[in-house]
């Protein structure tokens, strides 16, 4: 039960960031205008991948090696040791390439934002690792609370400095100074020292890290290829702040696997030092279920894709419905990855996960070389939503040689059926302007009584959840866990 209430709260807390991103991007788009919001979504695209590659891999370590341990500071000084010299390493080498980047990509302005936003990557790598910390100690509330101020404070910095200033440069500072509050709030919910010794050799660190750490590299450098290829190929100025555009609203699905995942791999660690080998085939089923279980809501997404992009981004910007209605799917698969890979993670199995996704990125830099040039933002959405999905049944084999766990045919069947249904019905039921916001939670709803009634829950499972919003036993279960 604490690992479901967890990722809900989490996943309650990263939601924050819909409503905050979408009256962000609405606020940035308008104001900005498509050729400089292009130019920002490239500049911030590049940083997220960077980002994620310097912290992913230590983040996911961190999980485990803080779950296992006896003394979980010791452990933690030494990861945040780490992740703060990689951290270090990356803004420089960021700083240096910029003009490089910027010269590949035909936009002079670009190495002037990126040498701007390498500034928060060392803020934003001491905030995540400290989340991870939380996670490893079961502290999911904690970590929640800190998300959720998070992206308050990024929409309300984001419309102080940019109204007052409308440039890219000012909304680069807000995101800046949002990693550094936030960072700064974290440490009032734990505090490892950073110049402490440490019982976890760095060579041991290294060795379980280093996999996960490359496959970090791959699995954000796959999520971000297509926006670069399509800003250095395609031809047309917009086309990178349409499809940039697009790429933001496919939020949802990583939203969920933020809160999911780590929390996960946290709970399968504990499992596997206790020897519950079937608790933990059973919670890495339940996963891949609930995970694949989204499936109608991407294809409601899809169908409404382009009322949805009309109502966020105004009427010039139509032209990233189509897209979306394509990388919705892509999201979804590369959920089914980073789920598969936190099983294989668990497993003591981190290379797997590279092996696996190494493959995924070399043929989409050959794919999108072909294809963008001829089928420009449309080749560039198809590549990554088939190779995702690709790199996903590929996880899953994965999962099911080392862990003999599989996706259920019947959810598989079920969720497949319900989402071309959901497709169906979003794009034939049309609603001009604010009434999206009621057509989106009526299909919801749907979607919900058409799983229920499918019999993809069982009747434990529905009285599971009910159990979790018993909030008054948990207030009580949860006392005096504050850090």
């Amino acid at each position: 039960m604490h690992i479901t209430v967890g990722t809900l709260q989490g996943f309650v807390a990263s939601s924050l960031s819909l409503p905050t991103g979408i009256l962000t991007a609405a606020f940035l788009s308008r104001l900005l205008g498509p050729v400089n919001y292009g130019a920002l979504t490239v500049a911030a695209s590049i940083v997220v991948w960077i980002e994620g590659a310097i912290t992913m891999g230590f983040s996911r370590a961190a999980v485990k090696f803080v779950a296992e341990a006896e003394d979980w500071r010791s452990v933690s000084t030494r990861f945040l040791q780490v992740q703060f010299m990689v951290s270090l390493g990356a803004a420089f080498f960021l700083a240096a390439v910029a003009p490089i980047l910027a010269s590949w990509l035909d936009t002079a302005e670009l190495s002037t934002y990126l040498r701007l936003f390498s500034l928060g990557i060392p803020f934003y790598a001491l905030f995540s690792i400290h989340q991870s910390i939380l996670v490893g100690r079961g502290l999911f509330g904690s970590r929640a609370f800190l998300i959720a101020t998070y992206w308050l404070i990024r929409m309300v910095l984001i419309f102080l400095f940019v109204g007052l200033w409308p440039s890219v440069a000012s909304a680069i500072m807000a995101l800046i100074v949002s990693y550094l509050l936030v960072f700064i709030g974290a440490r009032f919910f734990i505090n490892p020292t950073l110049l402490g010794n440490s019982d976890l050799s760095f060579y041991n660190l290294w060795d379980f890290a280093l996999p996960i750490f490359f496959y970090a590299v791959g699995i954000s450098l796959f999520n971000r290829l297509d926006l670069f290829f399509v800003k250095g190929l395609s031809g047309t100025p917009q086309a990178a702040g349409f499809y940039g555009a697009a790429q933001n609203l496919t939020i949802v699905p990583a939203l969920f696997i933020a809160s999911l995942s780590p929390l996960l791999l946290s709970k399968l660690t504990q499992l596997c030092s206790q020897n519950q080998k079937e608790s933990a085939k059973a919670m890495i089923k339940k996963a891949i279920r609930l995970t694949f279980s989204l499936l109608p809501f991407a294809g409601m997404a899809a169908g409404a894709a382009t009322e949805v992009v009309v109502v966020i981004y105004g009427q010039s910007f139509s032209s990233a419905g189509q897209i979306l209605g394509i990388l919705i799917f892509a999201a979804l698969g590369v959920s089914m990855i980073v789920v598969s890979s936190s099983a294989l993670i668990a497993a003591d199995r981190p290379e797997l996960t590279f092996y696996l996704i190494l493959p995924i990125v070399v043929l989409a830099f050959g794919a999108h070389f072909m294809l963008v040039p001829r089928f420009g933002s449309i080749g560039a959405a198809g590549v990554t939503t088939g190779l995702s999905w690709f790199g996903a049944c590929c996880c899953m084999l994965a999962v099911y040689r080392v862990w003999r766990v599989r996706l259920p045919v019947s959810t598989f069947v079920r969720s497949i059926t319900i989402c071309m249904f959901a497709y169906i019905l979003a794009s034939k039921w049309q609603t001009p302007g604010l009434l999206i916001l009621l057509k989106l939670p009526v299909i919801s709803m749907v979607i919900i009584i058409a799983i229920t009634l499918f019999g993809e829950f069982s009747g434990d499972e529905i009285a599971f959840v009910r159990s979790i919003f018993d909030w008054r036993s948990r207030m009580n279960q949860n006392k005096g866990k504050f850090v």
